[in-house]
C-alpha cells in the first residue's frame, strides 16, 4: 500500500508539471586517474525522485545498477572509455534511456525526468575534455604550475599575497565523497592547509594580527627543512562589529535549479540572516535572463521579511551575471554605511553567459567597484558546472573571499562559525616577503600560493592589490628549504605589509626566522598537522616534490596531531586521506592492468 501511495503521489506531481521538462547534460574535464564517471539527478516534473532504478550497460561490460538517493542523485564511478546505455525506471512512470559516449576519462552529467508516458526518450551525449573557459558545462579550475626550488644565489627573496580562501578543500571533499580523486588543479594546497584552525597567539600590541614562525625537519624529505609561518588576526566580537550593509546577489538561472545549487544557497543564507542585528541591513538582487531587486534594504531585525523573500526564489533562464553585479553594487552604494561593512555576497555557479561575461571585462568591473568601498564575497555552489576559476578571480579582485558550499554543514562553517572572517575585513592588501640568508639556505620553494605570487618589487608598491584578512582568521604558509650547511641560526628575515581597511598607506612588520635545529618530531602539533595536510595535497597533485610522502605517512601524522577536534573537521580529514589511499591503490592496479 505504501508503494502504491508513493507512486500515486509521484504521478500527481508529474501531471502538474509542464509537459516538456528541461533535459540537462553537462560535461566536466578530466576526472580521476581511476577512470571517468557518469552521474546526475532523476526527477519527476522537476521534483527529486528517490528510489528510481538506473541501469548502466555497454558491450562486453557487466551491467551495473544503482538506486537514486533522497535527492534523486545517482553515480557510476571508475568507468573505462566506452559508449554506455543508461536506463532510468520507476513503476508507474515512463522509462528513459540515454546513450553516453565516454571518449576520455571524464565526468559526464546526464539527468532524466520521468513522466507518466509510454513514450521512451533517446538522447546521445558525447564526452570530451573541453578547453579552459570553452563552455558553460566545464568544471573549470585555474591551471596551477607548481612552485619549484629557487637558488638563493639567484634570488634570495620571495613575495606573496595572503590567501584565506578555503574553497579547494571543499572541492576535494566533494570529489572524494563520490569515490573519485580530484583533478590536480582542484587541489590548492594553501587553501587545504588554511581550512583548519591553529593555535596561534592573537595580537597583543594593537596591530590587527600577530606573526609567528617555526623551522623543523621536513617529513617527506629528511635532508630538507620546513618553515611554517603563522598569521593570526584579532577577533572582533559580533556586538562590537560595525553595521553590515549586505546585498545578496543570487543567481537564479536554469543552471542553479539542482538541490545542490539554489536550494543550498537559500538554506545557507538563512543561517547568515539568523546572525544579523537590527543595525544590519540586507537587500536581495537576483539575476537570470535579467537582473532585478527582490528585496530593498531591510533591517536585520525583520528576519521574517528577509526569509520570505528568499523562499520565493526559483531557478530558470539564462545568466546575465554582469548586469546583476552592476545592480547589486548600485544598491550597496545607495545604502552605503560610512562607518560600516559594505559588501556584496555573490552566490552562483559562475555560469555567466549573457551580458558582461568574458573574464577580462568582469575583472575590470569588479576592480572598479572595490574602489567604492564595497567588497565582494563569492559563494560557489553546484556539482559539475561550477566555474571555480572565475569565482576565485572575482573574489581576489573584489577585496573579498571565496568559499565553496558542498553541504549545509559547510554553509554553517562559513556563515555561522566564521561569520566575522567572512564579512569583516581587519586588514587589506596584506603582503608577505621572506629574504633568506644564503649562508644557511641553498634554495627554497613555497608550497602552494602559486596563484598569489607577487614580484618582489610589488612588496613596496602600495598601489598593488593583495590579500585581505578577516576577523579571527588565520593564515599559514609553508616553505621547503635546502640547507646550505648543517647549522642553526637566523635563516630569513620576514616582512609584512598591510593597510587598515580604510587606509591607502601600508604599515610594515618585520621579524626574524631562526632555525633551532628541531626535528620533524619535535615540531609543535600545529606545524606537524599543517605538514600532514600539505603532504596530503602534494600526493593528490602527484607533485614532483613529494619526496618520500605516502598517504599512510600523511594519515599517521595527521592522526597523531589531531588534538582537540570539537567540530570533527580533523577527523573528517583522516577519512578523506583513507579514501584517497584506497582510490590511489585502485588506480595503480588499473594502470598496471592496462
Amino acid at each position: 500500500m505504501k508503494r502504491i501511495a508513493s507512486t500515486f503521489m509521484l504521478l500527481l506531481l508529474a501531471a502538474c508539471a509542464a509537459h516538456d521538462a528541461t533535459k540537462i547534460v553537462s560535461i566536466v574535464s578530466a576526472g580521476s586517474p581511476g577512470g571517468g564517471s557518469i552521474r546526475g539527478f532523476v526527477t519527476t516534473g522537476g521534483n527529486p525522485l528517490p528510489g528510481a532504478t538506473v541501469t548502466l550497460s555497454a558491450p562486453a561490460v557487466a551491467a551495473r545498477t544503482v538506486v537514486t538517493d533522497v535527492n534523486g542523485k545517482y553515480v557510476f564511478a571508475n568507468l573505462s572509455p566506452a559508449t554506455y546505455t543508461l536506463r532510468y525506471e520507476l513503476a508507474g512512470l515512463n522509462t528513459v534511456t540515454r546513450s553516453v559516449a565516454l571518449s576520455a576519462p571524464a565526468i559526464v552529467q546526464a539527468n532524466a525526468d520521468l513522466r507518466p508516458s509510454a513514450v521512451a526518450e533517446a538522447i546521445t551525449v558525447t564526452a570530451s575534455s573541453p578547453a579552459f573557459f570553452e563552455t558553460q558545462e566545464v568544471h573549470r579550475f585555474l591551471p596551477i604550475k607548481e612552485n619549484g626550488f629557487i637558488a638563493t644565489s639567484k634570488d634570495a627573496s620571495t613575495t606573496f599575497a595572503i590567501d584565506v580562501d578555503r574553497a579547494s578543500y571543499a572541492y576535494v571533499r566533494s570529489y572524494l565523497a563520490e569515490d573519485e580523486l580530484p583533478p590536480p588543479d582542484a587541489v590548492r594546497i594553501e587553501e587545504m592547509v588554511n581550512y583548519f584552525t591553529y593555535h596561534y597567539a592573537p595580537p597583543s600590541d594593537g596591530r590587527p594580527f600577530a606573526v609567528s614562525s617555526e623551522v623543523v625537519g621536513c617529513p617527506w624529505e629528511p635532508a630538507h627543512r620546513l618553515v611554517r609561518i603563522g598569521i593570526q588576526g584579532r577577533q572582533i566580537e559580533q556586538w562590537r562589529q560595525e553595521p553590515n550593509n549586505l546585498v545578496f546577489l543570487i543567481d537564479v538561472s536554469g543552471s542553479m535549479e539542482s538541490p545542490e545549487s539554489l536550494p543550498l544557497v537559500v538554506s545557507g543564507l538563512h543561517l547568515l540572516v539568523d546572525q544579523l542585528r537590527a543595525e544590519d541591513s540586507v537587500a536581495i538582487v537576483v539575476y537570470a535572463g535579467a537582473a532585478g531587486l527582490v528585496l530593498p534594504p531591510t533591517s536585520g531585525a525583520d528576519k521574517a521579511t528577509i526569509v520570505n523573500a528568499l523562499a520565493k526564489l526559483e531557478a530558470g533562464g539564462s545568466t546575465a551575471g554582469g548586469e546583476g553585479i552592476e545592480l547589486a553594487y548600485k544598491v550597496a552604494r545607495d545604502n552605503f554605511k560610512e562607518h560600516g561593512n559594505n559588501r556584496v555576497i555573490l552566490a552562483t555557479d559562475g555560469d555567466f553567459n549573457v551580458g558582461v561575461s568574458d573574464v577580462e571585462s568582469l575583472q575590470k568591473l569588479i576592480e572598479e567597484k572595490r574602489e567604492t568601498g564595497v567588497y565582494l564575497t563569492c559563494i560557489g555552489v553546484g556539482g559539475e558546472g561550477i566555474n571555480d576559476a572565475l569565482m576565485k578571480t572575482l573574489s581576489v579582485k573584489g577585496n573579498g573571499n571565496y568559499a565553496y558550499l558542498d553541504s549545509l554543514a559547510e554553509a554553517k562553517k562559513v556563515f555561522v562559525k566564521e561569520l566575522g572572517g567572512t564579512l569583516v575585513t581587519i586588514a587589506k592588501d596584506v603582503k608577505v616577503q621572506l629574504e633568506f640568508n644564503p649562508q644557511l639556505v641553498s634554495s627554497y620553494r613555497q608550497i602552494g600560493y602559486e596563484t598569489r605570487a607577487l614580484a618582489n618589487a610589488d612588496f613596496h608598491d602600495d598601489a598593488k592589490d593583495a590579500g585581505e584578512l578577516g576577523s579571527g582568521h588565520s593564515v599559514t604558509a609553508l616553505y621547503e628549504i635546502v640547507p646550505a650547511r648543517a647549522a642553526t641560526g637566523r635563516i630569513a628575515t620576514l616582512r609584512l605589509r598591510y593597510k587598515e581597511p580604510k587606509s591607502v598607506r601600508s604599515s610594515l612588520i618585520e621579524s626574524t626566522i631562526s632555525d633551532e635545529g628541531k626535528s620533524a618530531f619535535d615540531a609543535s602539533p600545529d606545524t606537524q598537522f599543517a605538514a600532514a595536510v600539505a603532504e596530503f595535497g602534494m600526493l593528490l597533485r602527484d607533485s614532483k616534490y613529494k619526496g618520500n610522502a605516502t598517504f599512510a605517512d600523511a594519515l599517521a601524522l595527521a592522526r597523531a596531531m589531531r588534538g582537540e577536534d570539537f567540530e570533527g573537521y580533523r577527523e573528517e580529514l583522516l577519512r578523506m586521506i583513507e579514501t584517497s589511499k584506497t582510490l590511489s591503490d585502485e588506480a595503480a592496479k588499473v594502470a598496471l592492468k592496462d
